[in-house]
């Protein structure tokens, strides 16, 4: 199998779970919605066996003005961050 979009990760969701189509889509929106929701404010999402979504801070940096060449000074940021847990790790590896 190769990329999934949310419209097929609806489809296998309402499949394995029982779910209707529209059951699904919201159930899945509803989890994305969550997680948003919590690294918004800056918290953790960690799911046992798959793995952690977390807020990590971009360092400033200089840069470069693409149209102009000039440098410039990037702030620091806060970006959305996942690692992977052990089940997902093992699943990726084969195993």
């Amino acid at each position: 199998m190769g990329a999934v979009n949310k419209a097929e990760l609806t489809v296998e969701v309402a499949s394995r779970a029982g779910l209707s189509r529209s059951e699904a889509t919201r159930a899945v929106d509803a989890v994305w919605e969550t997680i948003e929701r919590v690294l918004g404010d800056g918290g953790d999402v960690s799911i046992a066996g798959f793995g952690k979504f977390h807020v990590g801070v971009r360092a400033a940096r200089a840069g470069v003005n693409p149209r102009t060449g000039e440098p410039i000074q990037i702030a620091s940021s806060r970006v959305p961050r996942f690692t992977a847990g052990t089940g997902l790790k093992g699943a990726v590896r084969g195993r």
